[in-house]
């Protein structure tokens, strides 16, 4: 799943080429993508169409753009989704969903959404004012602050993090805690900090727990630098290309590789529907 150096690379991707672009045509290939405008695809249209698109915002994974007024076009990747920028001539992308042509003087390009597994998907939502944390989508309002935000407050996750019996990975992802991290980076992290992923929250002084956060952030830092994580190009960039941060990873993938730092065979473990890669030398679970 696309996580947040992949959503922020793509927001970045969209104000570098679409800045400044009006919206002049929206065609809907796929109603399942439009998740609340399900059936109502003139509407989706309607409120699309004639919309300068100006500034492109994110949190976590949820990226937005206000359209004026209160509302804004909100696209969520899910599982395998991509928005890609293309001209006009281009060939029509396997598995588009979502096509919304943007207009400047002569110009011309489509913002294309693609997604295979149709988890993902765009709607248009009302923004709600959070007050000094600005005004978010109503879709997006449970999701809290991510780590690049300036408004990410390390202490306060400290503290509820260190109230948690649950284990540090499910705490780390857990969207309503803070936001942004999943299952890549999240391995990433608690490799990087040598914890084991089952450590239960609770069982960390406030320190510990700040250093694994502060950790976080330099990974999802550097992650955003090189244009997120591509597997199975399931993700790319709005220009096609993919991410190269996987050259980097030291657990998440690696399983049967030696541990970069004790040469340890990295293990992955079933959890919670999905696996956690670590190493069995560096993150032994607490006794």
């Amino acid at each position: 799943m696309p996580e947040l150096p992949e959503v922020e690379t793509v927001r970045r991707g969209l104000a570098g080429t679409v800045t400044g672009y009006t919206v002049s045509d929206v065609e809907v290939f796929d109603k399942r993508s439009l998740k609340r405008n399900i059936g109502s695809t003139s509407s989706f249209k309607k409120e699309l169409v004639g919309s300068k698109l100006e500034k492109f915002e994110r949190r976590g994974k949820f990226l937005w753009i206000p359209l004026g007024g209160n509302l804004c076009l909100v696209a969520h990747l899910g599982m395998s989704g991509q928005i890609l920028v293309r001209t006009p001539d281009y060939p029509q992308d396997k598995c588009e969903r979502i096509k919304i042509t943007v207009s400047r003087g002569k110009s011309s390009l489509e913002v294309r959404f693609i997604d295979q597994r149709l988890f993902g998907g765009m709607l248009v939502d009302e923004l709600v004012d959070q007050g000094s944390k600005g005004k978010v989508p109503q879709s997006a309002e449970h999701i809290a602050i991510d780590p690049l935000d300036e408004n990410f407050e390390i202490e306060d996750i400290a503290l509820k993090i260190s109230k948690r019996s649950a284990g540090i990975k499910s705490l780390l992802l857990n969207q309503e805690i803070l936001s942004g991290i999943g299952n890549i980076y999240a391995d990433e992290t608690l490799w990087l900090t040598k914890v084991h992923y089952l450590t239960p929250g609770n069982t960390f002084t406030r320190k510990r727990i700040r250093q694994v956060i502060e950790t976080a952030k330099e990974v999802l830092i550097k992650a955003v630098a090189q244009g997120g994580t591509s597997f199975d190009e399931q993700y790319k960039n709005v220009n096609g290309e993919s991410g190269y941060f996987s050259n980097s990873l030291n657990a998440y993938g690696q399983t049967g590789l030696p541990c970069p730092r004790c040469g340890t065979p990295i293990r992955r473990e079933a959890w919670s529907n999905r696996g956690s890669h670590f190493c069995p030398r560096c993150q032994k679970p607490k006794s």
